[in-house]
């Protein structure tokens, strides 16, 4: 009969709590996570708790202050005036729908952007893509630098806005 051991009995219990967060991790990495939403940085970025800041793939909210990146959308007709009131309301909505809420985090391409955030769709607890919510609402362009899988529906929806004069595209 083998005598007991400490050292043994602490291997056989964690040894099985290893291998599930090693190979947990490594299936979350492909697909989802999930977190709170503890702070709103502004209307496309975001603090998830346990992951840290989340960039939103596919979208460009305007900026609070005026930018080099108004550019483009004052290229679009959006005037900077719009650009900052838009960024105000984008900051609120995402508040709205977001902060304090559990949500999902799916990736798409690149984990990270240069800055070292988090980029991912952001999936509220009913489901909806707020990335997409952003668009469809005006108050955010599609982000069209980078390539994601979303992006030809994200185009629809930001045109589906445009035409219907929402958010900064109102007529």
């Amino acid at each position: 009969m083998r005598s007991f051991s400490p050292f043994r009995f602490f291997w056989i219990l964690l040894f099985p709590l290893l291998l599930l967060l090693f190979f947990g991790c490594a299936d979350a990495g492909q697909g989802e996570v999930g977190g709170r939403v503890s702070w709103v940085h502004d209307g496309d970025t975001l603090k998830v708790d346990g992951i840290g800041t989340v960039r939103m793939i596919g979208v460009d909210v305007p900026e609070t202050a005026a930018s080099e990146r108004d550019r483009y959308l004052r290229r679009q007709g959006v005037s900077s005036p719009i650009q900052r009131q838009t960024a105000k309301k984008a900051l609120h909505f995402v508040i709205d729908e977001a902060k304090g809420k559990t949500v999902r985090l799916r990736f798409d391409g690149d984990r990270q952007d240069r800055h070292g955030r988090t980029l991912a769709y952001v999936i509220l607890p009913d489901g909806r893509n707020l990335n997409r919510l952003l668009l469809e609402e005006g108050l955010a362009a599609v982000y069209r630098r980078f390539d994601f899988q979303l992006k030809k529906e994200f185009l629809a929806a930001e045109k589906e806005a445009r035409d219907a004069g929402r958010g900064m595209w109102k007529k």
